[in-house]
């Protein structure tokens, strides 16, 4: 025999090299389908005889067969039909068979066809015999561990899809029950209480949605969560923690739950050494199913700190009508209030987040991050640490363990790329990628930039793009845009570098003029809280906000009055500052001239921000005061700015006659005496920073006429 041919036939014999082969083949376009050789050793590559890093291999070339198969099909169903018809009969063919290697093969891989394809796995389940076949096997092999554990994990498989739950009866039931209650293999216990956890879950979410009455189980939650909580705790069998944490990911939706593993210290810290500490370390092959302890751990601690969704009074009155309807349709039931557990308010969820910090689950959740590129598992991230970011007291603690930057490697890696060509285009982002970057926004919020992003100034302007999408996207809500202006707000004023980019950032700037205009006063108070920043940070918005005289800059300079003039003091003093800042320009100064002059409500509005007792309100306003409004509250810091920007104004004009009409209308609205007043307070105060202003505004006043009496 050659050479070649005798190595050809030591790689025939190679599962793993067979694989490789195969895998490479799905990249080819002309390849349709595995040999029947080929096939029988994926097929096989699941058995528990074989070592992991064959299983691993098996995932590979599975998961690639399907994607090429969906890619190429018209539509899901043909997709799934595809699927079925290479894997069906001999899958089905050796579930049936009296070897038990054959019987082990068709039982784990029509597992990890669940994992990877749940659809075309589901179709060959529903096959006649196929279900009556997997029950056979356990009076076959009665004694055997590996037949047991392939049966509870097929079945705790398929017990995760409805079309599938539908046809597990009482028997499967029962054995399932029988085998979660023996202490002989915990291995098989812990697979069959799984079983048992989504078969209940999603029976019980069966029965709710068509009205219908719901089974009472077996097992109580406590003591499957027990169960698996001891097996979590006790035992080193890789296979049954795996078992145990999936389950427990599943149970920890439970409010009582919740309170049971969040106060167990021993369990957290064993469940939290799942987590490989870095890359390349010892994790499981299946990063993005449930079955992998390290997506497990992530959602369980994903689950002890969630809140309850936070409903507008729309969805809430929405929300509430479908209870009623549900409560109604299934008679006998107990009222559509039930589920709410005071076991899960904020109070109880703040506590639980509290205790996970202390027992280290930041750093197991940083720790996930380094250790896989799984989007599912980083998607889990980013939600647990938005719940722990929510508590201030946290913060502090989750920046230490690198929070931040398991935030921004999540970004990075979720949002679309951002391309010249498609500038003024939104991009596709799903909902739940808001929240990584929601959590970023939170702990920008309350600490200086440098803490959150460290002294590297590029960090700072790369969280600019996905907090400007965050606030400009029409996928997120109404609380994610404005804590995305918030930290846009502290990172502007970082640097007049950071400023400037925030202003070029595409379709920004528009959207934030919007919000000045929102109804919602937070939301309102923070655009114009961030439009003061970049007025004196970025010279391109100072232009567009007056330092250029356009009709566009003085439409932005009129709103900016205006809001001078509303009844929250934090609107008031950023609105009042950006026009101090604008009114060093003269254009901008011309501009404000002209709209008193059109409107006659600027030098009433800024006088009113010195001493809102002597200054007339605007005409306008007259019939809002003769109702008996109280007069808006003055402020320190509104009576500087107030100063600051008549004394701007008035110095910056150019126009004779217009310099008169403003000292005339000055004098009438009372602006004279405000200041005058402003002048007699600082009587105790020589080296207060209003006295130089006002007194050179009432100096450019006695210049042009006006009589001033003190």
């Amino acid at each position: 025999m050659s050479s070649d041919s005798a190595r050809n036939t030591h790689d025939a014999n190679d599962p793993a090299l067979v694989l490789d082969a195969v895998l490479k083949k799905t990249q080819n376009s002309s390849w349709l389908s595995p040999s029947p050789d080929e096939l029988s050793i994926l097929i096989s590559a699941f058995s528990p005889t074989h070592p992991i890093t064959l299983h691993t291999k098996g995932y590979l070339v599975l998961s690639a067969f399907c994607q090429r198969r969906r890619s190429e099909a018209q539509s899901p169903d043909e997709g799934t039909q595809s699927i079925s018809r290479i894997f069906e009969t001999p899958t089905a063919s050796r579930i049936a068979d009296t070897d038990e290697k054959e019987v082990l093969a068709g039982l784990t891989f029509l597992s990890a066809l669940f994992d990877v394809d749940h659809p075309s796995a589901a179709a060959i389940l529903q096959q006649d015999g196929t279900l009556e076949a997997i029950m056979d096997s356990l009076d076959l092999f009665p004694k055997s561990h590996h037949v047991d554990l392939a049966v509870a994990h097929l079945l705790g498989r398929s017990a995760g899809h409805k079309a599938c739950r539908a046809l597990l009866g009482t028997d499967h039931k029962n054995w399932l029950e029988w085998k979660s209650r023996q202490t002989d293999d915990a291995e098989v216990r812990a697979a069959a209480a799984v079983a048992m956890v989504k078969l209940v879950r999603g029976s019980s979410a069966d029965a709710a949605e068509v009205g219908g009455a719901v089974e009472q189980p077996a097992m109580d939650d406590d003591e499957l969560a027990a169960l698996m909580r001891g097996l979590v705790v006790d035992t080193r069998e890789t296979t049954s923690l795996a078992d145990a944490v999936e389950g427990l990911a599943y149970m920890s939706t439970s409010p009582a739950v919740k309170e049971m593993l969040s106060k167990d210290s021993a369990f957290l810290q064993r469940l939290f050494a799942l987590v490989p500490r870095r890359k390349g370390a010892a994790v499981e092959s299946l990063g993005e199913s449930t079955a992998s302890p390290l997506y497990g751990t992530v959602v369980i601690i994903s689950n002890l700190c969630a809140y309850r969704p936070r409903l507008s009074a729309e969805e809430a009155q929405i929300a509430k009508l479908r209870k009623m309807a549900k409560a109604s349709q299934a008679s006998g039931q107990q009222s559509a209030d039930e589920d709410v557990d005071p076991l899960d308010d904020d109070e109880h969820v703040k506590e639980r987040g509290q205790r996970l910090i202390k027992a280290g689950a930041m750093e197991a959740l940083t720790s996930a991050v380094r250790a896989t590129d799984s989007r599912a598992v980083r998607t889990a991230v980013g939600k647990a640490i938005l719940n722990l970011v929510d508590d201030k007291d946290n913060r502090g603690k989750i920046l230490q363990a690198g929070g931040a930057k398991a935030l921004q490697t999540i970004i990075q890696a979720i949002l679309p790329p951002s391309k010249p060509s498609e500038s003024g285009r939104t991009p596709s982002i799903e909902k739940d990628a808001f929240e990584p970057i929601q959590a970023l926004a939170k702990l920008a919020i309350t600490s200086a930039p440098v803490q959150v992003f460290g002294p590297d100034e590029g960090a700072i302007y790369d969280a600019i793009r996905p907090f400007s999408l965050m606030l400009t996207h029409p996928n997120a809500t109404l609380l994610q845009r404005f804590e995305a202006i918030m930290a846009l707000t502290n990172l502007s004023s970082q640097s007049p570098e950071a400023a400037s980019r925030i202003a070029r950032a595409d379709g920004l700037m528009n959207k934030v003029e919007l919000l000045m205009l929102e109804d919602h006063t937070l939301v309102r108070r923070a655009a114009t809280e961030l439009v003061c920043n970049l007025v004196a940070g970025s010279e391109e918005i100072f232009n567009k906000w007056g330092g250029d005289k356009n009709q566009a800059s003085k439409s932005k300079l009129q709103v900016l009055v205006a809001l001078c003039d509303i009844d929250d003091l934090p609107t008031r003093l950023a609105a009042s500052g950006a026009l101090a800042s604008l009114t060093a320009s003269p254009d901008a100064c011309g501009s404000l001239a002209e709209l008193q002059h059109e409107r006659h409500r600027v030098l009433p509005i800024l006088g009113q921000l010195v001493d809102p007792t002597v200054v007339a309100r605007p005409a306008a306003d007259e019939g809002v005061e003769e109702e008996g409004e109280e007069a808006l509250a003055t402020d320190p810091g509104l009576v500087h700015r107030g100063i600051v920007c008549l004394r701007n104004l008035f110095l910056g004009l150019d126009d004779q006659s217009m310099q008169m009409e403003l000292a005339s209308e000055a004098d009438r609205v009372g602006v004279v005496s405000a200041l005058v007043g402003a002048v007699k307070g600082c009587a105790q105060n020589p080296n207060s920073p209003i006295l130089r202003p006002a007194a050179e505004a009432l100096k450019w006043l006695l210049a042009h006429g006006v009589e001033i009496s003190v």
